[in-house]
């Protein structure tokens, strides 16, 4: 029999990622250093619970306990990645007319401007995490949602189309603890909506509840 492999992952490169309108080039590399351990991590405690599983200690507190930071771990990374694939410094403050992404979410909340206002409402909620727009594989519609820890909080199944990181390390260099508002508005003019319609299922068919 075979041994266990651990998977192996790579820092995504988001090195041009550069002149973003109110998030200073000095927030976005010390941001990038974040993300950059969460993969060192997530490889790390990998590598670990493979050992122990060679040793046969899975039956172990140590066993459960990895088991569980690989979450924490390996979802800091990949929200990271899933943040700064959706920043450019080209963004176009709104989706482009007859997209996927905006009839999407016309179809669930009537308008843009609905979306706007119920999305930024969760990222300006008390407390650090993320603020996600999930789609929903089954009816199509998109709904948004507070992640506090990196693995709670999201609905199974629904595919991530935006993120925003709301934890004071995104914005502690350009903007005060209470300046948050002042992020999000920054964080919507870098929005890249050609990237976010690319992670839709199913663009623009939304169904109806009931």
């Amino acid at each position: 029999m075979g041994q266990f492999s651990p998977q192996t992952y790579k820092a995504a490169d988001f090195s041009t990622l550069k002149g973003l309108n109110g998030i200073s080039d000095q927030q976005i590399e010390i941001h990038l250093g974040l993300y950059q351990g969460y993969v060192t991590n997530t490889n790390k405690v990998n590598e670990e619970i493979a050992e122990l599983l060679k040793q046969g200690k899975s039956a172990t507190p140590q066993y459960a306990e990895l088991n569980r930071a690989l979450g924490f771990e390996y979802n800091g990374m990949i929200l990271h990645e899933y943040y700064f694939g959706n920043l450019t410094p080209n963004g176009s403050g709104k989706p482009e007319s007859g997209s996927g992404v905006l009839a999407t979410i016309e179809g669930t909340f009537g308008s843009y401007e609905n979306w706007v206002a119920d999305f930024q409402a969760v990222g300006k909620m008390r407390g650090v995490g993320w603020a996600v727009t999930y789609q929903d594989p089954t009816t199509q519609r998109v709904s948004n949602h507070w992640i506090t820890l990196h693995q709670t909080g999201h609905p199974a199944g629904f595919k991530p189309l935006l993120i925003m990181d709301v934890w004071e390390h995104a914005f502690m260099v350009d903007y005060k603890p209470a300046e948050r508002a002042k992020y999000i508005e920054a964080f919507f003019s870098n929005i890249d909506w050609n990237a976010v319609n690319q992670r839709l299922s199913s663009p623009s068919a939304v169904r109806p509840i009931g």
